[in-house]
């Protein structure tokens, strides 16, 4: 007997289980293939579920169900920043540290082989899969990616490190208002209120969060939002944006009196920038930045920077994967990672506040 089909013809998948009866796909594979650690409550859930739309399982998903690889799939968007690098790095570590192995897929900032490679992943059968950014940082998420990974999740738990809308994927991510307001909380102690933003796009989760909570922030000490301050639209997040950025900043006249780059690796074009034009930091414009990589501690000055406990980062997403694998409680749909500030030679007081 065959399942039945949904108003629009598609046939019943573990995904439209899981929605109709409130659970991750996960839990819908678990019930089916009678694994253990599924409460009662969602257990008859799924199978109401199941009853109402007489569900039958493709045979190949339960086999995937049914297999575990202690394999976790890692799908990263460039490796090669050094955010990546640190992350990749302390998820394979807590991996071992759990009895599993990881697979890594760089995509390079490729959106059409980020899907690929999903699907590369799959093929694997990985326990699981972690996206470290790429379509999961998108303010506004990409339908058809959307669905690609939502048919991975009938067979695969998918743990995302931003937002995903239209799936029921866990996440993981950073509080990016709590970051920038701990680079502002720190700014404004030392008395700056021309601050420029650097680096980013408006168009990706963080940045956007980033820039509404600096309005927020500003507003909230009496100071205009000038946005000549936040650099042009389309930025980046390399060498090269920030540099560039910079230079406009620079070359227009704009007055600043603190510069926040939105990453380690921008803030480095913003110190050839600065320098270049003759300007030292922090005696005539402090810098913050973001991520703090290796590469905040190797600069001159030494950069103050955001950091996000890689470590802890790296095993909250790994014991999360797991938990999404084996079925081990409740799994909380989002969990933020606290920043904190690592102050260095960079940021300093306002030396210029009364030409400003």
């Amino acid at each position: 007997m065959q399942s039945k089909k949904l108003g629009d013809n598609k046939a019943i998948t573990i995904y439209d289980i899981a929605r109709e009866a409130g659970v991750s796909p996960a839990t819908v594979s678990r019930v089916l293939t009678n694994r253990a650690k599924v409460s009662s409550e969602k257990r008859d859930s799924v199978l109401r579920a199941i009853e109402k739309y007489n569900f039958r399982p493709n045979t190949f998903a339960r086999g995937l169900a049914e297999t575990k690889s202690k394999t976790i799939g890692l799908l990263v968007a460039d490796v090669r920043n050094p955010y990546y690098a640190s992350m990749f790095v302390a998820c394979e570590m807590a991996a071992r540290m759990e009895g599993y192995s990881v697979i890594l897929y760089n995509f390079l900032g490729d959106v059409e082989l980020e899907e690929e490679l999903l699907g590369r992943l799959l093929e694997q059968r990985v326990d699981a899969i972690i996206l470290l950014g790429g379509h999961v940082d998108e303010l506004v998420s990409n339908t058809g990616y959307v669905e690609a990974v939502n048919n991975v999740m009938a067979t695969t738990p998918v743990l995302i490190t931003g937002k995903l809308d239209g799936t029921q994927c866990s996440a993981v991510r950073i509080d990016a208002m709590k970051s920038m307001e701990l680079v502002l909380e720190h700014l404004f102690s030392l008395h700056h209120e021309k601050i420029a933003v650097v680096g980013g796009r408006m168009d990706v989760l963080s940045t956007y969060e980033k820039i509404l909570k600096l309005k927020q922030c500003l507003k909230e000490k009496g100071i205009e939002f000038d946005p000549a301050l936040i650099g042009e639209n389309g930025g980046h997040y390399d060498f090269e944006a920030g540099y560039r950025q910079m230079n406009s900043l620079l070359e227009k006249g704009i007055r600043l009196t603190a510069v926040i780059a939105i990453n380690d690796f921008a803030a480095l074009g913003v110190i050839r920038s600065i320098h270049e034009h003759g300007l030292k930091i922090p005696d005539d414009i402090s810098l913050v930045s973001y991520d703090n990589t290796y590469m905040a501690e190797a600069v001159e000055p030494k950069l103050t920077s955001v950091d996000y406990n890689y470590e802890e980062y790296g095993k909250t997403l790994v014991r999360t994967a797991i938990k999404l694998v084996e079925g081990m409680g409740d799994v909380q749909r989002v969990q933020m990672v606290e920043p904190r500030l690592v102050v260095r030679e960079s940021s300093a007081m306002c030396r210029r506040r009364e030409e400003i």
